[in-house]
């Protein structure tokens, strides 16, 4: 039974006051960044909790070595002081825990995983094998420490438990493909699900609206790992499509080409298609995005697009 096809684990709400422990899966962060980040983190209210291996001096450009890092996460699983776990930034080496990461752990302590781009093999697995809503959302190095670097309506209405909100043209949605659909968000950053096919951990998105986003893809790129998701099979059952903010990967003079990849990459696609969502790798404000809810997406009015979520993403 994939992720999709059975009711996803709401972690508690975090509001105000809730610890987070911070961790840091993949990459070193700079040391300066985590700081700054925490100080914003504990200006909201939050209270922090740093990983024993959080700044990092890993080999190579970990953050610590497989073990070290697998450490840090369950041992903020396992912290009951912990309220939900939040990463300082991405780069790479995530995908490297995922053959040892403890499930009954997971399930037994069901708690808000917060981080995006090489995060995604990690949202995959625990939505995959944990079956827990993940938030691919700000993290601490990445987005706390800028200024404007996180959208704070859309981080409160998902951490504080609101159950109908949305994001619409004014968080950057547009139209490209006409239609109304459902499903449950999944989703990340494409070039990581799309290293994770013909593996153990491949994701899986019968039923659902996809988000896709990355950074420094072209549009060629776009087309083949789009190419490659449907000859998967992993587009099969998707009811709609939103990609990121494409800002990070092209110029504005390649702003149409990248929509004509991306369409071209899509064609015989049923659903909705919608772009521009600024959620993940952004110059300004990230949005947050709960993965695993059911939400809407409505482009039946190409002046109105409309994401919405028909769920609260945590237990209230």
């Amino acid at each position: 039974m994939t992720a999709s096809e059975e009711a996803f684990l709401k972690p508690r709400a975090l509001r105000p006051g809730a610890t987070l422990g911070v961790i840091s899966p993949a990459s070193t962060p700079k040391r300066e960044l985590v700081e700054r980040g925490l100080a914003e983190l504990q200006a909201a209210g939050y209270q922090t909790k740093l990983g024993k291996y959080a700044f990092g001096g890993g080999p190579l450009y970990y953050a610590g070595t497989l073990g070290e890092r697998l450490e840090d996460m369950h041992a903020a699983f396992a912290d009951d002081t912990v309220d939900g776990i939040i990463c300082t930034r991405g780069g790479w080496g995530s995908a490297e825990l995922l053959p040892y990461l403890d499930k009954d752990l997971v399930r037994s302590n069901p708690k808000a995983f917060i981080g995006y781009s090489d995060h995604s093999s990690l949202h995959t697995w625990l939505q995959n094998e944990a079956k827990l809503i993940t938030f691919y959302a700000p993290m601490v190095a990445s987005d706390f420490a800028r200024d404007n670097g996180v959208d704070r309506a859309s981080w409160q209405n998902t951490f504080e438990g609101a159950s109908e909100w949305s994001l619409d043209g004014n968080d950057g949605l547009r139209a490209l493909q006409p239609g109304l659909s459902e499903g449950n968000l999944l989703g990340g950053c494409i070039s990581i699900l799309a290293a994770g096919l013909g593996t153990p951990f491949a994701p899986h998105f019968p039923g659902s609206i996809l988000f896709l986003e990355d950074i420094g893809t072209k549009p060629y790129q776009w087309d083949r790992m789009l190419l490659h998701l449907r000859y998967s099979g992993r587009l099969d059952g998707v009811t709609g499509i939103v990609f990121g903010d494409m800002a990070q990967c092209v110029s504005p003079e390649e702003e149409d080409l990248l929509e004509r990849a991306i369409l071209h990459g899509l064609r015989g696609f049923p659903g909705p298609v919608a772009i521009g969502l600024r959620c993940g790798h952004v110059d300004g404000a990230n949005r947050t995005l709960p993965l695993g809810v059911r939400v809407r997406l409505d482009l039946t009015d190409a002046k109105n697009p409309r994401l919405s979520f028909l769920e609260a993403a945590v237990s209230v």
